[in-house]
């Protein structure tokens, strides 16, 4: 495959061209990667009757154990390693009330023969010997560390590096993790303080958990204050005192206690404050430039991902590549930082006072109604790219079913649209239908309405379900929810006694718009002149709505923003506003977060930002050592 990509830059380079064949980009991926983390919606609850303050995996994720505030432990079985959805009770508990009646932190020797315990009511670490390995019932104690002499109060968790000559403990009370030298490998009799510490109060004052990685040049740290989790490197493996935060952080929403890694690094397991776990994915997606295919390369990432370089030359020849990163975006329905595309479509010539929009599915057209009384239909020639907009010539009146139309929506196939009004006519939803999908010039009045008038005298929005089994009436403060019992046919409709209150963002919302599963809901407020984002934690169900303190201030493009509307995968945000009659485009979806491989040198130790959506990098490596190291630099910053 040929590459004749030619650019317009922003920096002031001169446009360059490429025409080399393109090699080949290796797709992988590793584990242990925070900045990717997202929750795979798998959990497994506990006994509710108890609190679990700490777990560990063991015998290669196949046993589980558990430390309660009763002063007990349990053990579990895993049918399926790191499964946690195959977990089972053995039946089979520890009580150590003799050494603590609070435990907060457990973990064991990688062999199985040893168990280590802190506690939050002698505030000490305590071993545990087993004769069988990883059978809690053969458990005895064995010793004691004494953390008082190091001022380590509320010992939270107890972590050793890969050879057990250190062991390291998190307290509650200084929010620090201490460093401790065991002269007998694993042994923490022999245990005795380094003076060392990393204070991490900066981040979260409820440090809960944490856990090496990247042998030991690396520490993720659980905090309860912020419900995160967050990335520490460390300059020496293993020497907390050379520590900082790196700026890497994952929220989570469980209230997190403790976690632990499956046996790549791929997947981490959380233990909440709701007795449970919870599986998230920490994969970090590769994309590899293989020389030995050629020295041009071209990217075009749909998620975060570490670039890396396979295949050079040997020692002393030199192996050079150019690489072409484009950036399209990764992830969608990203409303917070939503940014806009520098592209709009004005409908003044039709319309002045345009007051709602809805787009088909595949966005290529939409329909719009406002101040005099008319809906009109508009055809995108590229879809979801609102400057590519013509009008149709297409229209028809309304105002015979109401003076004051506000809002617009179309059934998913194109042979209904719905209309909801506020003047003559009552407060009230009117049916039309289209003996041609989508061909305004072959609509007509279906003859049926739906009043909403018990619920709202001042409908502002409307929105349907999919299915057409739904449907939903926004006015200036509140989102009612009704049912239909036939699809689609208002007459059917009937109030399901839900609702959500919005006055505490905006007084004057005036768009609605759903994410496609019904988990997410969108709406405009004209007063601030803003996007707001609510979750519901049941889909389509607006009584579970709650807000995600998630705005997208539009007021440089779209004040008195009326209407909106994502696209179908959610990269695109729409925003009719009234003060300029036009449509705005935003894009919804962050860019796609570029790292690089450690053995890529970027000039100054830094390597540059990602580039911005719809525009290309221009990256070139070099070694001459073999790929041992590569000097990077970036040729053409935001070609477009």
């Amino acid at each position: 495959m040929a590459n004749n990509k030619d650019f317009k830059v922003k920096n002031g380079i001169q446009p360059t061209a490429y025409h080399e064949g393109l090699g080949t980009v290796t797709s992988g991926s590793s584990g242990y990667s925070l900045a990717s983390a997202s929750y795979d919606n798998v959990s497994f609850s506990f006994d509710t009757s108890r609190y679990a303050n700490g777990f560990v995996f063991g015998n290669n994720g196949t046993k589980l154990y558990t430390v309660y505030s009763t002063g007990d432990v349990r053990q579990y079985s895993l049918s399926t390693a790191y499964d946690i959805s195959t977990v089972s009770y053995d039946s089979v508990s520890k009580s150590v009330t003799a050494q603590d009646t609070s435990l907060l932190g457990i973990n064991f020797k990688p062999d199985g023969t040893k168990m280590y315990i802190v506690g939050n009511t002698n505030h000490d670490a305590y071993q545990y010997n087993l004769s069988t390995a990883w059978d809690l019932s053969t458990a005895t104690y064995n010793a004691t560390l004494d953390l008082s002499s190091t001022v380590v109060v509320t010992p939270i968790d107890i972590i050793f590096n890969d050879d057990g000559t250190k062991v390291y403990i998190l307290s509650g009370y200084n929010d620090d993790i201490f460093q401790y030298s065991l002269s007998t490998a694993y042994d923490i009799s022999t245990a005795s303080y380094d003076s060392k510490t990393l204070s991490l109060d900066a981040e979260d004052t409820i440090p809960y958990g944490f856990q090496f990685l990247d042998n030991g040049n690396k520490i993720w740290v659980c905090g309860r204050a912020n419900d995160t989790i967050y990335q520490y490197n460390l300059t020496t493996a293993y020497d907390i005192s050379t520590g900082s935060y790196s700026g890497t952080s994952f929220a989570t929403s469980q209230d997190p206690y403790k976690f632990n890694f499956n046996a790549d690094g791929t997947k981490i397991i959380l233990l909440g404050s709701v007795f449970g776990l919870h599986q998230y994915s920490t994969t970090l997606t590769t994309a590899t430039l293989d020389l030995s295919t050629g020295s041009v390369f071209e990217i075009t990432p749909t998620s975060d991902i570490q670039i890396g370089l396979s295949n050079p030359a040997a020692s002393g020849a030199v192996s050079q590549a150019t690489l072409l990163l484009d950036q399209a975006g990764a992830g969608s329905y990203d409303v917070e930082n939503a940014t806009y595309a520098n592209k709009s479509f004005s409908v003044a010539t039709e319309e002045s006072g345009p007051q709602a929009m809805h787009f088909k599915s595949d966005g290529t057209q939409f329909f719009l109604v406002g101040n005099t009384d008319t809906v009109r239909s508009y055809s995108l020639s590229t879809a979801w790219d609102i400057s590519t907009t013509s009008y149709d010539s297409k229209s028809i009146s309304v105002n015979a079913q109401n003076s004051i139309p506000l809002s617009v929506h179309v059934k998913s196939d194109g042979t209904k649209f719905y209309m909801l009004g506020t003047g003559t006519g009552g407060d009230a939803v009117y049916s039309y239908s289209m003996s041609t999908a989508y061909d305004l010039s072959t609509a007509s009045y279906d003859s049926v309405s739906f009043s909403v008038a018990t619920q709202t005298t001042s409908p502002q929005a409307m929105w349907f379900k999919p299915d057409g089994t739904t449907m939903y009436i926004a006015s200036s403060t509140v989102v009612y929810q009704y049912t239909l019992s036939t699809a689609w046919n208002i007459s059917t409709a009937s109030y399901a006694s839900k609702s959500f209150t919005t006055s505490t963002q905006d007084t004057n919302m005036d768009g609605l718009t759903f994410k496609s599963d019904g988990t997410k809901v969108y709406m405009t407020g004209v007063t601030n002149d803003n996007v707001y984002q609510y979750s519901l934690s049941t889909a389509w169900d607006i009584s579970t709505a709650s807000y995600d303190s998630i705005a997208l201030d539009t007021s440089s493009e779209s004040g008195d923003p009326r209407s909106l509307q994502l696209s179908s995968d959610g990269k695109v945000l729409m925003v009719l506003g009234t003060a300029n009659d036009t449509v705005y485009q935003y894009n919804a979806s962050a860019p796609a977060t570029i790292t690089y491989d450690s053995t890529l040198q970027f000039g100054g130790g830094t390597a540059p930002e990602s580039p911005a959506i719809g525009e290309t990098d221009v990256l070139t490596f070099s070694t001459r050592d073999g790929g041992t190291t590569y000097q990077a630099a970036i040729a053409i910053d935001g070609a477009a």
